[in-house]
């Protein structure tokens, strides 16, 4: 069996971590691109000393689109195929901040630079036969009431920290379910992720508000260990329901089909993303 060339963002902590060790241990080649080079280095050495695997690095930072086409150029040098690619890297910001190319940091680490590095990858996707993209989600785009707001998607009149990360996470389902309608013929299968609330290093990099961090670690006894939330994930990008074209398109928690709010099941509000991000990123050329 070919071996299988594997993307996972945001690897250096948390269960992009565990996601990394679990399919390098199974002998995926794994190649893990994170923003900061100390921590990715630190998080390369343990992967492959826990994993006993195959595993590289590429620099992509996702609030940089110079940066994350570095990255894909990089990883098309070098490969011939993805098989998998994870998209989990992302934020949460108790204050709003921008881009190196101008966008709401949350709308655009979280969305939009994902978007651009998965159909930047496309053809490499292609070419695997039976790639799937697995994309980290949340229960937090309940928060988005009513949907995404198209007239202020950058939050510029209105910034808060929870309904900002709650549309970002509804705009990953919404972009998981239209890139499952056009990359069908091309055999990829596409999902999105709850993980579950987490026990890791996310919100911990000075991005959040004291009363923010002391919230999340209030919640710590009610939370997952970083492996348990990779589980889904690593279940998605292994096993034949996560392959089964049937099912792509599917927001997944704990194995199983989770709960979707109204406003993430509008079939036009995923289309019209799609065409508003290109837009987005085009602007920005």
């Amino acid at each position: 069996m070919t071996q299988r060339t594997v993307i996972v963002t945001g690897a250096n902590s948390g269960i992009g971590k565990e996601t990394a060790v679990a399919l390098a241990s199974q002998g995926d080649r794994v190649v893990i691109a994170c923003r900061n080079p100390d921590r990715s280095a630190a998080a390369l050495a343990e992967i492959r000393e826990r994993s006993g695997g195959s595993v590289e690095s590429v620099p992509l930072d996702l609030a940089s689109f110079a940066s994350v086409r570095a990255a894909a150029a990089s990883i098309t040098d070098r490969f011939d195929r993805v098989d998998v690619l994870v998209n989990n890297a992302g934020l949460v910001l108790s204050k709003r901040a921008v881009t190196e190319d101008g966008f709401e940091m949350t709308f655009g680490v979280n969305h939009l630079g994902p978007f651009l590095f998965t159909t930047l990858l496309h053809d490499l996707l292609a070419a695997a036969g039976n790639a799937r993209v697995v994309t980290v989600a949340s229960e937090a785009h309940f928060f988005a009431v009513g949907g995404l707001p198209w007239d202020d998607l950058q939050a510029v009149r209105f910034y808060n920290v929870w309904l900002t990360y709650g549309r970002s996470k509804l705009a990953n389902i919404l972009f998981t379910q239209e890139l499952a309608r056009r990359w069908a013929s091309d055999g990829v299968v596409a999902s999105s992720v709850h993980p579950g609330i987490v026990a890791s290093n996310f919100a911990a990099d000075g991005d959040t508000s004291t009363f923010m961090s002391t919230g999340l670690r209030l919640l710590k006894p009610m939370t997952r260990t970083p492996s348990q939330g990779a589980d889904t994930s690593v279940w998605l990008a292994t096993a034949e329901p996560g392959g089964d074209p049937t099912r792509s398109g599917t927001y997944w928690s704990s194995r199983r089909p989770g709960r979707l709010a109204p406003w993430a099941r509008r079939e036009v509000d995923g289309a019209r993303l799609w065409t508003l991000s290109e837009e987005l990123i085009a602007t920005s050329s």
